[in-house]
């Protein structure tokens, strides 16, 4: 059995403390107080947790607990030991705390014109990226303490037929990427996204992972062929973008097989 917590103190604890409490999500209330939520791993940890909020002068207001069976709990990307590096880049899971790093880059025109969203508010950004389900998914890429730019890691069921079902659950993923343009030309996201290929064949055994992006996006396809993925979609015009035009998406794809004999492993730059 696992064990996810919400702790209330009063107060607004700033967001760039979930990771001295263990990577809860910090989440501030209308009533003036704050709820961190999550999972916590034993009675250890939990009396860590509180020891942190101690320190940190926060009156703590309630605990609640909810144990729920592990199979339904388990968060696909607690199987991968974190964080990961590679030659320069240190990958982690992404916390509640990230949310201002991430926007500073996601609000920029040049960036946003390729993502579903250009985000204006810094409190509804912060909102969004501090949605459970979102953390679960992020990834937060760094070097030597700052933050480069952000993935995404998706683990999702494959199709099956119905008797094999069993056998298709948790196989295959969607990847993202979103790179600060204060860091391009010195082959980061090339890094970061090799290491990304690693985690989900080596460390998650999926069969498949996909990635997507809209046609014009040039420097991101090139990414995709140069760390291996092979294209296998053009869709015509099925993307309305925010500027009015509808636009093509290219959408590639690697399987376990062709891994790691496709994925060249020199260094590219972005």
């Amino acid at each position: 059995m696992s064990t996810s917590y919400e702790i209330r103190i009063d107060g607004h604890l700033d967001p760039h403390w979930s990771t001295r409490l263990g990577g809860l999500t910090i989440t501030h209330r209308p009533d003036g107080t704050t709820a961190l939520t999550g999972p916590i791993a034993d009675q250890s940890a939990l009396h860590g947790v509180l020891s942190s909020l101690r320190d940190l002068a926060a009156p703590l207001l309630s605990i609640d607990s909810k144990a729920t069976p592990r199979s339904q709990a388990r968060d696909p990307l607690d199987r991968v030991a974190w964080p990961r590096t590679t030659d320069r880049l240190t990958i982690r899971r992404a916390v509640s705390g990230d949310a201002d790093a991430t926007f500073a880059f996601r609000r920029r025109e040049d960036v946003a014109r390729w993502l579903t969203e250009l985000p204006t508010d810094r409190a509804r950004y912060g909102d969004a990226f501090t949605d459970p389900q979102r953390l679960a998914t992020t990834l937060i890429i760094e070097r030597d303490g700052h933050v480069l730019g952000d993935l995404m890691l998706r683990v999702e069921d494959a199709w099956t037929q119905k008797e094999a079902q069993p056998h298709g659950k948790g196989r295959q993923a969607e990847l993202a990427w979103v790179l600060d343009p204060a860091h391009s030309g010195h082959g980061y996201a090339t890094e970061a996204a090799r290491e990304l290929l690693r985690v989900c064949f080596d460390d998650l055994d999926l069969h498949r992972v996909t990635a997507t992006c809209f046609a014009d996006n040039t420097p991101s396809w090139r990414l995709m062929e140069r760390i291996g993925l092979r294209r296998e979609l053009h869709t015509r015009a099925d993307a309305l973008h925010r500027s009015g035009r509808w636009m093509d998406t290219y959408g590639y794809a690697l399987t376990a097989p062709e891994w790691p004999q496709s994925c060249p492993r020199a260094g590219s730059q972005d």
